[in-house]
């Protein structure tokens, strides 16, 4: 687990303040898929209403409280503020929580009144939502920040000289990785806190192994308080600075707490059988016993050496490749393919992990180039017929793992393209007998079709996010699954179980843990029994008995219970994570059965899951308004969800209207997104005469350019806005050709030319085109099994110089049938656009709201903007609120805009 608290203050111009709002509902929803990581964080932030003084509100206390218990912990994140003005404050209230942990309670007490939340199923939330959306309300919301969290807030209006005490609390099972489990701590006070404290209590009825506290903002003044406790069965860890101590300087309002506090524990293990707890009706079963030798592994590293991996990327695979390749085992074999739209293999067949065989092939990694597109399904059925062919010869060792780690950074756009059926091919040529291993590079990746096919080839996949730590990432990964002990676990128990959790694993990696938990039909653990069979690296592993129970009452005298029922809610939730992770590789009729159990679990339990809401009333405001809001995730789950969107988009290509790629003005591109409600654009602008590639779809022949034209007056205030004025669009296999001015319209087909004036009001259909012209204002073309598209022909007027310019607009309404490797300006946004916003603030701009995106693999800086939208409205145009990045659309766009400069309308490449 990683906890990251955070306490920032801002001034008073935020312009991310929202309404007031008066007995309104907040509701915390959650939609992400479990991940693996676990931190938080909290922000207290002030936004002023009236008073621009930011010592009248004051964060007076500041604290977290963490609980471990037999590795299922219960974290209580609790901030006081206090309201010193004279005038109400609207106080925005941010907590960083991690993804892999349910929400249980958030709560708000002022004036001597508490406002807790309830849970309710997501789809009884829904009115609550609409109405938020339909008044523009958006006081609490849920959304990604940064690679491992998810950032909840919420504002609050405090009365004159009145205070708010937040408390929001969550649970999760901690997971054990390479030997260890962590809490972490993220501490960052803007200013020293009245009342600060870290505090956690380990407790542990198998024994603690270890316990190590440190920080990295501690000096040698700082390092005595951490107060460290650590008996046989409990750890006790706190560090609670004065407001002295905080400071960086006596008398300075600046804070040095700034940094990770980090607590790593282990447990004793002594039983071949694991531990086994017990408590009113439940019971866990930990297993991971010692002193197992590692079962031998055949790898096959298939790395992706595509166009999009060169520069950063494709060193650091580099850097992480040379580090596994010197980890690997002398026993272990392993072989190398590098794939783009191509397949390159080091060898034919596998090698030995000599340090010789591992010297050259860092050599031969060092060589690789990148370029081309990206052919996963073919990539990954080589390596599996080079393993197979390997063990039907019997070059390795009966008794080892056979292994496949993938690294892609993009989604497949050659050879076969459709996830589904490249996860059916791939299930099909393992045959179930292979662990693939996926590691998605950046945020480009189809993640959820990643994540999907290692699951169902007995691995799981990562995403690897793009920065300087990236192959540290990358070696990591594989460090945690780079020794198995154990193959096909099977756990077994007495017949009085009951609802048990999943008991078959297909490996037990060194420093990991299995854990499973169940009900008791009677409550009698004398007769507990157990089962553990799993293949092992020479012979069977077994180990059968007796289950050593765990007394709480005898080794915790003083406390009844930790927390309440935590083994029920232990069963709870691992019940809960492991049916939302299994109910993608079901049917239909299935994961409905699947989803309806976890829903009343989670209701049941109070739970905030993918499919639960909690809806939270808030104060009312001085005006006595009602209005609802709505917390919602805008975190790694949304953004698999829209790559979900885009396999299924590839598997049937049907696109709503309105929600493709855009260009129109001076020109302004837009990308609208309608499953986030949400768009993106950007501008480019180039000397009148440009033309750019906009739409290139190799397979089909569809090519779309588009050339530029300037003001007909050049005026001296140095301005030289420029416009499409001229579009040239092809599609080879249709015999379809169209030159598109400002004037007139050429239309070629079936070996002849139709010449149509703007004026005109007319219509041609042909067997493979359909063409639609409204008088002097649009043009609406149809190309049979293919595309959808509209230009719209503008006259814009500048009163101040007594000029017009007449300029066209490009809108592609379908893209049916279209390939995976269409691209350009505006195609390679066909497929849709994975990001991430966090980091949400003013702007420079009075009343805009800048953010940090992460899209692509880049991080870049974002504006809030209104772009007009005509594919409505031809005349007056729709405003359309998106995220603007500057530069030319840098980072959002493949390469630089001069990258898709032609030579030619009609050029096809």
């Amino acid at each position: 687990m990683f906890v990251v608290w955070r306490v920032l203050l801002l001034g008073a111009c935020a312009c991310i303040c929202l309404p007031a709002q008066t007995h309104g509902a907040l509701v915390i929803s959650r939609r992400d898929a479990l991940t693996q990581t676990t931190k938080a964080a909290m922000v207290i932030r002030s936004i002023k209403k009236r008073s621009t003084n930011s010592e009248k509100v004051e964060v007076y206390s500041v604290q977290v409280a963490c609980t471990a218990s037999s590795r299922f912990a219960h974290t209580a994140m609790t901030s006081k503020v206090l309201n010193k003005d004279n005038s109400s404050q609207e106080i925005f209230f941010e907590v960083d929580l991690p993804k892999t942990a349910f929400i249980t309670n958030f709560s708000m007490e002022t004036e001597g009144r508490v406002y807790v939340g309830e849970v309710k199923e997501k789809e009884k939330a829904k009115e609550q939502y609409e109405k938020a959306v339909s008044s523009g309300q958006t006081a609490g919301l849920i959304k990604a920040s940064g690679r491992k969290m998810e950032k909840f807030s919420v504002s609050v209006n405090i009365a004159a000289k009145s205070s708010v005490t937040f408390i929001l609390t969550y649970e999760e099972l901690l997971q054990r990785k390479l030997g260890s489990y962590e809490i972490l701590t993220r501490v960052k006070t803007e200013q020293p806190v009245q009342e600060f404290q870290i505090q956690t209590d380990i407790y542990e009825p198998q024994g603690i192994a270890f316990v190590e506290a440190t920080a990295t903002f501690l000096s040698n003044e700082l390092l005595p308080l951490v107060d460290q406790t650590v008996t046989d069965t409990k750890a006790h860890i706190s560090f609670s600075p004065t407001v002295g101590q905080q400071q960086k300087c006596p008398g300075c309002e600046s804070s040095l707490i700034n940094g990770d506090f980090i607590i790593k524990y282990d447990v004793k293990r002594t039983t071949s059988l694991g531990e086994v707890q017990a408590m009113n009706g439940y019971f866990v079963h930990f297993f991971s016993p010692p002193d197992l030798a590692g079962v031998p592994k055949n790898v096959m590293f298939v790395i992706d050496r595509s166009g999009s991996m060169k520069g950063e990327k494709m060193e650091q695979t580099r850097e992480a490749m040379v580090a596994i390749l010197q980890d690997l085992h002398e026993e272990d074999h392993f072989g190398i393919l590098l794939f783009n739209d191509t397949i390159e293999s080091w060898k034919n067949y596998l090698t030995k992990a000599t340090k010789g065989n591992v010297f050259n092939a860092i050599s031969y990694i060092r060589k690789i180039n990148d370029s081309g597109t990206t052919d996963i399904n073919n990539a990954i059925l080589d390596a599996v017929r080079l393993l197979r062919k390997e063990r039907e010869k019997k070059k390795v060792l009966e008794r080892s793992m056979d292994m496949i780690f993938l690294l892609t950074d993009g989604m497949p756009t050659s050879g076969v393209s459709n996830p589904q059926i490249i996860q059916q091919n791939v299930l099909s040529a393992t045959g179930g007998n292979m662990s693939l291993f996926g590691l998605g590079f950046g945020n480009d990746v189809d993640y959820s079709f990643l994540d999907v096919m290692c699951r169902q080839n007995k691995g799981m996949a990562r995403r690897i996010f793009v920065g300087s730590d990236a192959a540290i990432q990358l070696k990591g990964f594989y460090e945690e699954v780079s020794t198995p002990l154990l193959l096909e676990v099977d756990l077994r128990y007495s017949d009085n179980t009951d609802f048990l959790t999943k008991t078959h694993y297909s490996q037990l990696f060194n420093g990991s843990e299995i854990v499973v938990a169940g009900q008791l039909n009677e409550n009698d653990m004398d007769n507990f029994l157990l089962e553990v069979v799993a293949q092992g690296p020479k012979e069977n592993f077994m180990a059968q008995g007796k289950a050593s129970v765990a007394d709480w009452q005898t080794v915790y005298p003083e406390k009844e219970y930790i927390f309440g029922d935590f083994i029920e809610r232990m069963w709870a939730y691992l019940t809960i994570q492991q049916q939302l992770e299994k109910s993608d590789l079901r049917t239909e009729q299935e994961r409905k059965n699947i989803t309806a159990k976890a829903l009343n679990m989670s209701l049941k339990y109070n739970f905030v899951t993918p499919l639960t809401s909690m809806v939270v009333t808030k104060p009312e405001t001085e005006d006595g308004a009602d209005s609802s809001v709505i917390a919602d995730k805008l975190t790694e789950s949304q953004r698999q969800e829209a790559e979900r969107h885009l396999a299924g988009a590839h598997a049937s290509p049907a696109v709503s209207s309105h929600g493709l790629p855009e260009v129109d003005g001076d020109p302004h591109f837009m990308i609208k997104i309608p499953d986030r409600n949400d768009a993106l654009c950007f501008n480019i602008n180039d000397k009148p005469g440009t033309i750019f590639s906009l739409v290139r779809d190799p397979k089909s022949g569809f090519v779309v350019n588009g050339q530029l034209i300037g003001k007909k007056k050049v005026v001296q205030d140095g301005n030289m806005n420029t416009y499409f004025g001229r579009f040239g669009i092809t599609h080879q296999k249709l015999g379809v050709r169209l030159d598109v001015s400002t004037q007139d319209i050429s239309v070629f087909y079936n070996n002849k030319q139709v010449k149509l004036l703007w004026s005109d009001a007319t219509s041609l259909k042909d067997t493979d085109m359909e063409l639609r012209l409204a008088k002097n204002c649009s043009l609406t073309v149809m190309l049979r099994h293919s595309v959808k598209f509209m230009i719209i022909r503008h006259t814009k007027v500048w009163k101040r110089h007594h000029d017009h310019q007449d300029y066209l607009g490009f809108y592609t309404l379908d893209s049916q049938h279209l390939s995976a490797s269409v691209h350009g300006l505006l195609g390679q946004f066909y497929n849709g656009a994975a990001f991430e916003l966090t980091d949400l603030r003013p702007g420079e701009a009075q009343e805009k709201l800048d953010a940090t995106m992460y899209v692509k693999g880049q991080t870049i800086s974002v504006t809030r903007h209104w772009q007009k939208d005509f594919s409505k409205d031809v005349k007056n145009g729709e405003s359309v609120p998106c995220w603007f990045v500057d530069n030319d659309g840098r980072g959002l766009i493949d390469g630089a805009a001069s990258d898709y400069i032609v030579s030619d309308l009609f050029l096809a490449v």
